[in-house]
Parts: structure tokens; C-alpha cells; sequence
């Protein structure tokens, strides 16, 4: 009898075909029929000759699911094995067999038949490995993944600390077969194809495409190497064929030039259009090969002092930071998990995004052409150094670039975030980085982050962009204590081009309170939601009155988990995210940046978990962006609201609740439609700071 993972081989093989790849290039997903078996193992222990212990899983997986959610500090980081075996069809032979891997934390081992295909290190870039010379041909074939996700100090992340890394298979593979003449596909696990573009305007735009070719057979071939773009509506607006005496000895990089006349640029969100191009390797009339790129033609330009630029008009960066881990999914997401953060991400009216802290999804990146979102990049380089991580920084970086090259959507590269010590090693690799994206891509910028806040430090000044991480009143000083420190930067270091890319405060929303200062001990149990709504709601005000800030970044979009700590009555939680962990509750705060920055319409009164108020006399806090609301207390309209931080910000002061049940009702009436909300507020009695009050007693009141 036929077993279900030997149907699903049978499958797979009818799938691929014995017959001509499409475009000389098949690509099917690998992700089922696995099976996985977790550590530790006993020393000699050799789990690819053991049949007993192994579940089947699906990819994406990962074996953190649950473990680095739940308790700090109490997580499995070591050893794990992923098996698959399959059949390969005889009509195989001489062609190219690769594996592409597209995420595996941290550190994984390939072997194919017992015999080694491969290593690669770092949990968040893709991999590919040639196994065209392991394979046997009409015959059962064994795949064995050795998957590590223990920290180690020749691997960024060196640490846990910051976030975790989840360990397991938890993005895509896929099977990829070519003839013997094709585009590289083991070049860092890139497309192959790389597209630069110059002197980009309405009027035309020049590109130049430069294509990696490889000849796996043993005597020269003639081909021709043809490019060709493309319009939304698949009409053909360049092309340019060149003949190529292919040598069988290794990867030729060869390189065209093209314009395109009166192009439709990238205009981000209001815009993000789309040309593709298609690279094909021809003999003939035969194609070869096939591989297929987005375009999207635009300009960057970042000016000290003023802005963004796209496309030579200033452009606004409402940003955001985003986290890609789900409660009890971790980081084995599928497609529409991405989707569904980058909507909401749309949906607040965030313009660009810094993909924290390291090279998310392909297809997040994909998106983002899509969306029009403008997006900061980077690598896992963060927290702490050890010394020894200077190759494998550099190999993540070059992985990093190479791979998304041709997303019109990234203007940055980020190189390293909030590392210090020791300061000169520091400076000299994120030096060594910068020349290397520079290398690599001279049309893009990079970026550094320091979370000290002084443009002197000795790490800063290494990149094009200094970003600088600050939490006013959370981890230093007061709320207000930004407005200064921006002002101070302004004036002494008006030549830089800087941006804040961390700002924000933890929020637990079962934690709430009137009763706030100017700052709070984040030593402290106590997260409440209002604090956090304060800050940004004083900080915002005060970003958006200076250019010099050319871009802002909040932090979070997200909660997300932190496995190394026990902080705010949660374990193993970050929760500075404008939505929970779950993605369940957006927090007040999401809607104060909804209603300043989206189009959409926004009417929202605050502090709608804070139920059982605290004071009897009190601010009833409302966003409107369709225009100053009308607000009533039980039915009595009450007066006297004015502007807050910024336009959409409106406080009516003094407002003395009845004993009970309080409903507060906002409404605004414009061009013909009438927009509407509610809460409803208890009062009972008067609790004094650090009393018990809203959440009825003591223990829970600290989070405990």
C-alpha cells in the first residue's frame, strides 16, 4: 500500500513533470511531507538512522512557538533535525537541482543521501544549494536538515536579549530545477538579476541590468541574453538582446542597458506602479532560461535638515517598526499573517517602515512595491558584540542586499542597531559595512543606530543616515525632555542626516490609571496604557513641527515576544506595540496616529478600558480628523474643547462625571455624514496615586 508522504512524492514528481520546464524553470514549494524530531541528543546519538520519535510538521515550523512566549528565560535553543525523502525522476538527469530555503533558525547542515550539501549561518536570510551531483536519479532520495538556534558568537544575533530567535524551518523551500545553462541561483540566493537605475524622471529613465550566468556543462555555449520591460497591462517598453559565449567554468556576469521612455514612476502610496522585467537565456528560439523582477522607477533623495525626497517632491516618512513574530505562531508565518500586518500598517497611514531587526519575508518585501511603502532594511547586528561575529555581519549584509536588490520599495540598508562596546571595533566594522553596501549597491543609503542620543558618540558617524533610539520618560528623563534634545541637534549638527527610529513606551492594557507623571519606572510591574498614550501623543505633536527629524520611526507596530524578560506583570513580552501580541486590540494610541496621519475618517474618545475612573473631576480626551466634535455627557453637551498636541487633538478640561454610569458620546457632522463614537465610564468614589482603583485591588493593580 501506498503511504501518504509516498504519494505526495509520486505527486511532486507528476507535478514537476519529465517533460520541458516552462521558460527552462520550474519552481514547486517543498514544504510538505517533513518530518522533525527536537533535541537535546545524547552524545553519538545520530537521529538520521533512528526511526522512532519523529513528527510530521508542515512548513513553515518552528519549535518556539510557545516556549519563548510564555516564560523569560525558559526556552529550547540547541539542536533540531528535519527529514523529507522523495523520489527524483530519471528524466532529471543533467539538469540543475537546487534547494531554496527562505529561513532557518539559526544555523542549519544539509545533507542529501549522508552526504554534506551545505551550511549556512544566520536565521533570517535565504539559502540555496546545489544538489544536482547528490541526487539519485529514479530512486528515494533523504533530505536531513541539522537546524541550530542556540546563540553563538560568530553569528549575529550574538543573543536572545533583544528579541528571540526562533529556531525550525519557518519560511518557505522550494525546489528549483533549471537546464544546465541558466541564471544563478546560488549566488547568495539571489534572483540572478540585478537592476540599477539612473537619471529617472518623467521624461525617461535609464537602467542598466546586470545578469549572472552560469554553464554547468563541459564545452562553451553560444546564447543570447535578451531583457525586456514591461507595463502593468504586459506591453513591451524596452528591449535589448546580446549574443554570449557562455565558458562551462564558472558564474559570467554580464550587463545591459536599457531606457525606458516616459516612464510611469513609483510614487509611493499615492502611486506605487509597477513595471516587471523578464530575463530570459535563449538558443534560438529555445528558452533556457527565465527569470522575472519588479521595477519600480523612482528617485531618493535625503536632504539635511529638510526631508525625504521621492522622486524629487518632498514626501512625508510616517513610520513604523514591525516585529514579525504572532502569538503561538512565533515566526513560522505564512502569507497572509504578512498581509494581514502590513494592512493594518497601511490602515494606520504609515508611509514607511523599518523592518526590525533583520531581513524579514520575500514576500513582505514584494508587498511593499505593491503597498507603496517606503522601507528601511537591516541586519540582525544588534545589542552586544563579542569580536568574533565580523565575517558573518558582512555575509548577512551582502545576503541581505543581493536578495532584495530589485525592491523599488527599500531606500536603506541598516548596519548595526544600538552596539557599542568595544567602541573602536564597533566604528571599524559598521566603517567595513558601509563599504560594503556601498559595493554592492551604490544607489541606496545606510544607516546606523545608537541609542545614546548624542551625535558624538564614538560609534556614530559610519553610515549616511545616524538614526538615534530614544524613550523619553520610559527608560530616561521626562516625556518633554525630546523637544530640547531635538532642538539641541538642530542647531549644533544641522549637516546630518538624521532620523529617530525609536521612540514609544510599553503598554499593558489591563493596566490602566489617571494618575500620571511626566516619567515611569520601567523597573516598575505597572505598564499602564495611558502613559503610553501620553507619550505619544506629546512626542508626535512634537516630531511633526521639526523637518529636521527627516524620518520617524515608532516603536512598535506590534507587541512581540522578548524570551529574556519578565517585565509589566508579562512574561517574555515586549509590549510597546500600538497592537497586542495576538493582533487582537489596537491600543489608544494606534488611533492617534490614524487620525494625524490617514486620509480615512478617525473619531475616537481615549481611555475606553479605563472604566472605573479614578477621578471625579477629569479630561475627557477625543481624535477627530473630520473636524471638532460635539461631546456629551449623559446627554448634556459639554463646551469648551480645545486643540491639543496637533489639529486632530481635542481635550475638554473640568468635566465632572455623575456617580455611576457615565456615557460620553463624540459626534461630528460633515458634507452630509454624521460620525459617531461612544465609551462608557464608571465613578464611585476618588482613589488617590498608587491606591487601588481601577483594577479593584491591590494585586492586580501592579500586574501580578
Amino acid at each position: 500500500m501506498m503511504t501518504g508522504k509516498r504519494l505526495l512524492a509520486l505527486l511532486l514528481v507528476l507535478a514537476c513533470g519529465t517533460g520541458a520546464l516552462a521558460g527552462g524553470r520550474l519552481t514547486r514549494s517543498f514544504n510538505e511531507g517533513w518530518q522533525f524530531k527536537r533535541g537535546p541528543f545524547a552524545a553519538g546519538e545520530l537521529p538520521a538512522i533512528q526511526d522512532e520519535g519523529w513528527e510530521a510538521v508542515e512548513i513553515p515550523h518552528t519549535w518556539n512557538a510557545r516556549d519563548m512566549q510564555l516564560q523569560h528565560d525558559a526556552f529550547y535553543a540547541g539542536e533540531a533535525y528535519y527529514r523529507k525523502r522523495f523520489r527524483v525522476d530519471e528524466s532529471w538527469r543533467g539538469r540543475a537541482i537546487f534547494l531554496r530555503f527562505e529561513g532557518v533558525g539559526q544555523v542549519a547542515d544539509l545533507h542529501v543521501n549522508g552526504e554534506w550539501a551545505g551550511n549556512h549561518r544566520g536565521g533570517y536570510s535565504a539559502f540555496a544549494f546545489d544538489l544536482s551531483a547528490l541526487l539519485k536519479y529514479g530512486e528515494e532520495n533523504e533530505l536531513l536538515l541539522r537546524v541550530n538556534n542556540a546563540a553563538r558568537p560568530d553569528v549575529i544575533p550574538v543573543n536572545h536579549s533583544l528579541f528571540g530567535v526562533y529556531g525550525g524551518v519557518y519560511r518557505p523551500v522550494w525546489l528549483v530545477v533549471t537546464g544546465p545553462v541558466h541564471v544563478a541561483v546560488t549566488d547568495h540566493a539571489s534572483p540572478g538579476v540585478y537592476i540599477s537605475q539612473r537619471d529617472v524622471s518623467t521624461r525617461r529613465a535609464d537602467l542598466s541590468v546586470k545578469v549572472k550566468l552560469e554553464n554547468a556543462e563541459t564545452a562553451m555555449r553560444l546564447v543570447t541574453l535578451e531583457t525586456a520591460v514591461y507595463d502593468h497591462l504586459g506591453k513591451q517598453v524596452a528591449r535589448r538582446e546580446s549574443p554570449a559565449a557562455l565558458s562551462p567554468d564558472g558564474v559570467q556576469a554580464l550587463e545591459q542597458s536599457l531606457r525606458v521612455q516616459h516612464p510611469r514612476l513609483w510614487n509611493g502610496r499615492p502611486d506605487p506602479y509597477l513595471y516587471k522585467v523578464v530575463v530570459r537565456v535563449k538558443s534560438g528560439d529555445e528558452v533556457l532560461d527565465e527569470v522575472v523582477q519588479p521595477l519600480g522607477l523612482r528617485s531618493y533623495e535625503i536632504r539635511a535638515g529638510e526631508g525625504f525626497f521621492l522622486n524629487g517632491k518632498r514626501y512625508p516618512m510616517y513610520g513604523v517598526t514591525r516585529h514579525q513574530d504572532w502569538w503561538e505562531l512565533g515566526s513560522a508565518l505564512r502569507d497572509e499573517h504578512h498581509d494581514h500586518d502590513l494592512a493594518t500598517i497601511m490602515d494606520i497611514g504609515a508611509t514607511t517602515v523599518r523592518l526590525a531587526h533583520y531581513q524579514q519575508a520575500e514576500h513582505v518585501y514584494a508587498r511593499c512595491d505593491t503597498l507603496g511603502l517606503i522601507v528601511w532594511a537591516e541586519i540582525p547586528f544588534v545589542n552586544r558584540v563579542t569580536g568574533a561575529e565580523r565575517e558573518n555581519a558582512k555575509e548577512q549584509l551582502r545576503e541581505l542586499v543581493r536578495q532584495n536588490f530589485n525592491h523599488p520599495s527599500i531606500y536603506a540598508w541598516g548596519l548595526h542597531n544600538e552596539v557599542y562596546k568595544p567602541h573602536a571595533y564597533t566604528a571599524a566594522l559598521t566603517r567595513e559595512l558601509h563599504d560594503l553596501a556601498k559595493t554592492e549597491d551604490p544607489g541606496r543609503y545606510t544607516a546606523a543606530v545608537n541609542g545614546y542620543g548624542h551625535m558624538e558618540h564614538p560609534v556614530n558617524g559610519n553610515a549616511d543616515i545616524q538614526g538615534m533610539n530614544r524613550y523619553f520618560g520610559w527608560y530616561e528623563r521626562k516625556i518633554k525632555d525630546i523637544k530640547p534634545w531635538i532642538e539641541d541637534l538642530e542647531q549644533r549638527f544641522p549637516d546630518h542626516k538624521f532620523m529617530l527610529t525609536e521612540y514609544g513606551a510599553d503598554a499593558n492594557i489591563h493596566h490602566q490609571t489617571e494618575h500620571l507623571g511626566e516619567s515611569l519606572n520601567w523597573t516598575a510591574p505597572f505598564y499602564p496604557e495611558t502613559f503610553q498614550t501620553a507619550t505619544h501623543e506629546y512626542q508626535w505633536g512634537i516630531i511633526a513641527r521639526h523637518p529636521y527629524i527627516i524620518a520617524s520611526y515608532l516603536w512598535n507596530m506590534f507587541d512581540f515576544a522578548v524570551p529574556m524578560w519578565a517585565r509589566g506583570g508579562v512574561e517574555a513580552r515586549n509590549m510597546k506595540g500600538l497592537v497586542t501580541f495576538d493582533r487582537k486590540i489596537k491600543k489608544d494610541s494606534y488611533y492617534w496616529y490614524k487620525a494625524n496621519w490617514s486620509a480615512d475618517p478617525v473619531l475616537y474618545i481615549t481611555q475606553r478600558r479605563l472604566v472605573e475612573r479614578e477621578k471625579r473631576v477629569t479630561t475627557i480626551t477625543v481624535y477627530s480628523n473630520v473636524g471638532t466634535p460635539r461631546v456629551l455627557l449623559n446627554g448634556r453637551p459639554l463646551e469648551g474643547a480645545r486643540e491639543g498636541f496637533t489639529p486632530v487633538h481635542y481635550l475638554i478640561d473640568n468635566v465632572t462625571l455623575d456617580a455611576g454610569k457615565n456615557v460620553i458620546t463624540a459626534i461630528v457632522e460633515r458634507d452630509g455624514q454624521r460620525y459617531e463614537d461612544q465609551v462608557e465610564w464608571n465613578f464611585t468614589r476618588e482613589y488617590k496615586a498608587g491606591e487601588a482603583g481601577t483594577l479593584k485591588n491591590e494585586k492586580e493593580h501592579w500586574g501580578f
